[in-house]
C-alpha cells in the first residue's frame, strides 16, 4: 500500500518577483490585444497607486493563492510597503500561510491526481487535494491546535479576526517562524492590518470551536465580524484616497468595496476607492460579486471609473506579471508605511 511519501515528496515552490525583472515583457503587452493589453493595463493603474503618496493600497486575496505559489509576492508587497491593508479569506491567511509559517508545506500532487480518482486513497492517508496541490492532513490538525493554544492565553473577549491575526503573528516572532516568507509575520512587523471577515470558514475555526467547547460555561475568546467591519471602514476614513489590487472576487472583494458605503452610514464623506484592479476567471454572466465588474461597482458608489481594470485571468500567470511589474518600476521605494494597527489600536481599544 502507497504512504504518504509517495505523494508528499515535491514541495510547492514559490516564486521569487524580485529575481524576474518583467517590465519589458508588460510593456509590450500594451500594443497586443485581448488579456495582454488589460493586464498592461492594469499593471500601470498598481504602479500608478504606489505611486501616489495619498492613495492607501487594500490587497484583496481570495481562492488558494499560498498553496499555489504566491506566497513570497504578498510578503514582499508587504514588506515594501506595497500593500497597506489586507483582506483575506481565512484559508490564505491561516490554513496556507501561518501553517507554512509552521514548518509545514504545500506539495505538488502527480498529473494522474487531477482526475480525482485517486482521492479515496488520499482520505485513507489523510491527505488533502487543491487540484494539483497536496497538504497533509495531520499537520493540518497541528495548525488548528496552535490556534487553540493562542486563543487560550488570550483574555476571554469579542476579538476582530485583525486582533487575533496579531496574536498570530506575536506567536511566529516569540517562536522562530519554520519556513521563509509570512505574510502574517511581515504584517505583525510592518504594523499592517489583515482582515478575514469569515475567520471561522478555515483552520481558525476549528482551532475556536474547539477553544469555545473547552471553555463551556466560561467566558470565552470570540470573532466579532461586525468589529471587522467597523475596524476597516474607520482605517478608510483615516486615508486620504484608496486603491484595491484584487485577487479573486468572494468575501474580500465585497468587504472591501462596501467600506465606502460603510463609511456613508457612520457620518463621514463617502470617498470611492480612487483606483481598482480585478483579477479573476469569474464569469460576469451569473451575476455573482466575484466577476461583477468594477463599472459595476460604481453604480454603488464604491469604486470610481477613471482608474479600474478586470483582468480574466488565472492568478498564478497573471500576479506575477503585476506585482513584478510594479516592484521593477521601483516606485514603491520611499513609499512610508501607514501602521494601520498602531492607528486602530489606539482608537478601538476594548
Amino acid at each position: 500500500m502507497a504512504s504518504k511519501k509517495d505523494y508528499l515528496h515535491d514541495p510547492v515552490r514559490h516564486i521569487d518577483i524580485t529575481q524576474h525583472d518583467v517590465v519589458a515583457v508588460v510593456e509590450a503587452m500594451r500594443s497586443m490585444a485581448y488579456s495582454a493589453r488589460d493586464l498592461a493595463r492594469a499593471a500601470d493603474i498598481f504602479d500608478r497607486m504606489l505611486r501616489d503618496r495619498d492613495c492607501a493600497v487594500i490587497l484583496c486575496l481570495a481562492g488558494s493563492l499560498i498553496s499555489a505559489g504566491l506566497k513570497k509576492v504578498f510578503a514582499d508587497m508587504v514588506r515594501c510597503n506595497m500593500a497597506d491593508a489586507i483582506v483575506s479569506t481565512g484559508a490564505n491567511i491561516v490554513d496556507q500561510d501561518f501553517f507554512e509559517a509552521l514548518g509545514f508545506r504545500h506539495y505538488i500532487a502527480d498529473e494522474r491526481l487531477k482526475a480525482g480518482l485517486n482521492d479515496s486513497d488520499l482520505l485513507d492517508l489523510h491527505i488533502d487535494r487543491i487540484y494539483d496541490t497536496l497538504i497533509d492532513e495531520d499537520e493540518l490538525r497541528i495548525c488548528d491546535d496552535t490556534v487553540t493554544k493562542i486563543a487560550d492565553t488570550l483574555e476571554p473577549r469579542p476579538y476582530s479576526s485583525r486582533e487575533f491575526l496579531i496574536e498570530m503573528g506575536a506567536y511566529l516572532e516569540r517562536n522562530r517562524p519554520k519556513a521563509e516568507d509570512s505574510i502574517v509575520l511581515e504584517a505583525y512587523r510592518k504594523q499592517v492590518p489583515i482582515f478575514c471577515p469569515a475567520f471561522s470558514d478555515c483552520s481558525a475555526g476549528f482551532g475556536l470551536i474547539a477553544h469555545y467547547q473547552k471553555r463551556a460555561d466560561s467566558p470565552k475568546v470570540s470573532i466579532d465580524s461586525v468589529k471587522d467591519f467597523y475596524e476597516l471602514a474607520l482605517w478608510k476614513t483615516r486615508q486620504t484616497d484608496t486603491g484595491l489590487f484584487m485577487i479573486g472576487g468572494g468575501v474580500p472583494k465585497n468587504f472591501a468595496q462596501d467600506v465606502t458605503v460603510a463609511t456613508d452610514i457612520m457620518g463621514f464623506e463617502a470617498r470611492m476607492h480612487k483606483y481598482a484592479v480585478q483579477v479573476t476567471v469569474a464569469d460576469v454572466r451569473d451575476g455573482a460579486l466575484s466577476s461583477s465588474t468594477l463599472k459595476e461597482a460604481n453604480s454603488w458608489g464604491k469604486v470610481d471609473t477613471v482608474y479600474e481594470q478586470m483582468v480574466f485571468s488565472e492568478a498564478t500567470v497573471a500576479v506575477p506579471l503585476l506585482v513584478g511589474y510594479a516592484y521593477h518600476k521601483g516606485n514603491w521605494r520611499g513609499r512610508q508605511a501607514r501602521h494601520g494597527n498602531q492607528v486602530l489600536d489606539a482608537v478601538t481599544a476594548p
